[in-house]
């Protein structure tokens, strides 16, 4: 997700020097890089040939790829403790560029020049709204987080829904079909799904629906065995049977997250404090005591 919200003063930022870290950085360098190749990807694809356009997959991979460095990028700069007002600008310009550009000229290279062959101007115009939402929707994000921290949004919600999530929805859904598409199971040109999509997403980052960030989520914190166990199986599944699984598994946790949005106002808060906070928070942990002289 973005990066971070940090106020002014904060991190060693009050003495005038900006300060650069290099691995949470190296996390957004590796989401802006992500982004670019597949911009690479979608301007090689030869449509024409017909299935299973590799190049278009690809693409699609390189999104999904990107919201994992972005996803890291942030988790990283809170456990080292060096997150900055650089990393967060940073973090939006990699965001428009990979999570912005590349699903808004996916969805007008294989969707919309096709539909609107004698009004091209509608294609763009569909295209250049979720780019232009996804632009206002990090501007407003970078704003809320440089005011005082009284002011700023502090309590793990994101306003709208964050842009990683709706490239996301948008490249595993496309995933997903062009599998369903190969495998004959596809109805009609489910091409044509792609921009309602693209619009309903648009509407979702510049909304005041609130997301949760999952940033009170303690990963330092010591977790039980079994719990363990079962999360590094659910990974060796996952990595094994990726070709099979990834089509179904990606497109519905995205798809969850943006409901959840629209869910969480009416669960109780015991409930979304379970779904969202770790049952042992950071910050609810005594520092050790100094060991007796």
């Amino acid at each position: 997700m973005e990066a971070p919200q940090t106020s002014p003063g904060t991190n060693g930022s009050d003495d005038g020097k900006l300060r650069i870290y290099f691995l949470p950085n190296l996390m957004t360098a590796g989401n802006l890089f992500c982004g670019f190749l597949a911009i690479t990807k979608i301007v090689e694809a030869q449509l024409d040939s017909g299935p299973p356009y590799p190049n278009i997959r690809a693409a699609l991979l390189y999104i999904l790829l990107a919201c994992i460095f972005d996803l890291l990028d942030g988790r990283v700069a809170r456990m080292v403790g060096k997150e900055s007002p650089f990393g967060r600008e940073f973090d939006s310009l990699a965001d428009i560029v990979s999570f912005g550009v590349a699903p808004a000229f996916l969805v007008h290279r294989i969707v919309l020049r096709d539909v609107f062959v004698g009004a091209p101007e509608l294609g763009w115009l569909i295209a250049a709204i979720y780019l232009i939402c996804g632009a206002f929707r990090l501007a407003r994000f970078n704003c809320l987080a440089a005011m005082p921290q009284s002011q700023s949004n502090h309590s793990g919600e994101f306003t709208g829904v964050p842009i990683p999530a709706a490239a996301g929805m948008v490249a595993s859904l496309t995933l997903m079909m062009m599998s369903w598409d190969e495998k004959e199971f596809a109805v009609g040109n489910w091409r044509y799904v792609l921009p309602v999509l693209l619009l309903f997403l648009s509407y979702l980052m510049v909304s005041e629906v609130k997301y949760p960030s999952f940033k009170k989520l303690n990963w330092r914190a010591a977790q039980p065995f079994h719990k363990m166990l079962l999360i590094l199986v659910v990974i060796a599944t996952f990595v094994l049977l990726r070709n099979q699984l990834l089509p179904v598994v990606a497109p519905l946790l995205f798809t969850l997250y943006l409901l959840y949005g629209f869910i969480r106002p009416r669960i109780s808060r015991q409930m979304r404090r379970d779904i969202e906070e770790d049952e042992e928070n950071e910050d609810d942990v005594a520092p050790p005591s100094k060991p007796a002289a």
